[in-house]
């Protein structure tokens, strides 16, 4: 079992990293959500302007990963084959699931999920690609599929 921990100063430090990818980008003001392993948000960003419901959306990617053990990239594959079991997951998780690219699993050296990261607020590739530079600037590695 692992040994390292999800620190309020790492979730930070992910966040503040994301955000500063974003800007390198010059992408749409994003929002980020940072989750511990059981859902619980650890720390959350907004830039100035970005949309009300940003942070649903990055949560809702964050938490689903979480609650389905993978990226929130591989939702969008499973959306494209089971439509269905997409419609029943999002009905199961009151519908906090956002099955597209920006959710992302934040695991240690050992493999152990300590946690994801949702961005939302650019087209969701970008969203996705500031998550991994948040998680891997803090010394882990990102999931972003299965």
């Amino acid at each position: 079992m692992s040994q390292t921990k999800l620190t309020a100063a790492l979730c930070e430090q992910i966040a503040t990293i994301a955000l500063q990818e974003g800007r390198s980008r010059n992408l749409a003001p994003l929002v980020v959500a940072v989750l511990d392993a059981g859902g619980h948000l650890m720390n959350f960003k907004r830039e100035d302007n970005a949309g009300i419901l940003r942070f649903d959306i990055a949560f809702g990617k964050a938490w689903g990963s979480l609650g389905m053990g993978f990226g929130s990239r591989e939702f969008l594959a499973r959306t494209q084959m089971n439509p269905t079991f997409v419609a029943a997951l999002a009905t199961a998780s009151g519908g906090r699931v956002i099955p597209v690219p920006g959710g992302v699993l934040i695991k240690d050296a050992d493999g152990s999920v300590l946690g994801a990261v949702g961005i939302s607020g650019d087209v969701s590739d970008q969203d996705e690609a500031c998550c991994v530079a948040g998680i891997e600037a803090a010394g882990f590695a990102a999931q972003i599929g299965a």
